[in-house]
């Protein structure tokens, strides 16, 4: 036989137990800790949704979205290059900082055309004012030389010269939008407040695709 002895417990009375019945928990129970994690993820995608809406806001307040931005002559676009060494006249693109667009000739053979062009096409202008960003997840596409396309280097999209996705090459939903342009006394202004979806890739070969110019790239 052992040495100890069991003991009976104390008796309890109806309050002690019904405080224990219903009480709460010592701590952190699971489904509190559940709750408050619950809570702070969502705290945390409101605020990164937040701060996004404030950057874009924000940056397209810095750069003029709301309204028309004067860019200059032809002569001033020739001096933009947006790949040194190349302007215009060569088929390559201008850039307007301003704008935060891509600047191109429609025909490079001739200058600006005095007109409007609303529809962003350029038709009426022979100028065509593309968005900087790539309609996939909004990364800059990058002028080729080599190839004469524009390459998005996140997700290798590719466009023609005039910003038209070309089929298959990426994963970008659409070609390249495009801005409202004015063409007055010789001088290009952009309509940042108006913006057109771009049209829906074309395949290589098809009428209204310019086609690349070397079959390799720079990405």
């Amino acid at each position: 036989m052992g040495n100890w002895t069991a003991t009976r417990p104390a008796t309890m009375t109806p309050l002690a137990l019904d405080a224990m019945r219903h009480g709460s928990a010592a701590g952190l129970t699971r489904r509190r800790f559940l709750r408050r994690a619950i809570g702070v993820g969502v705290g945390v995608a409101l605020l990164e949704f937040a701060a996004g809406t404030a950057r874009f806001l924000w940056s397209g307040a810095a750069i003029g979205f709301a309204g028309p931005i004067v860019i200059g002559t032809l002569d001033d676009l020739m001096a933009a290059p947006a790949v040194p060494g190349t302007n215009l006249r060569d088929g390559a693109p201008a850039y307007a900082y301003r704008a935060k667009a891509y600047v191109q000739l429609l025909d490079p053979a001739i200058g600006m055309l005095e007109g409007a062009s609303p529809d962003g096409s350029g038709s009426a202008t022979n100028v065509r004012a593309l968005s900087q960003r790539c309609p996939h997840l909004g990364c800059k596409p990058n002028f080729c030389t080599r190839n004469g396309l524009f390459e998005c280097a996140c997700h290798q999209s590719r466009y023609d010269r005039l910003g038209t996705k070309i089929l298959r090459l990426g994963p970008a939903p659409r070609s390249m939008d495009r801005f409202a342009t004015i063409v007055k006394d010789g001088v290009l202004t952009i309509d940042t407040s108006i913006i057109k979806l771009g049209p829906l890739p074309l395949a290589l070969g098809q009428p209204g695709l310019v086609s690349p110019t070397s079959p390799t790239g720079c990405i």
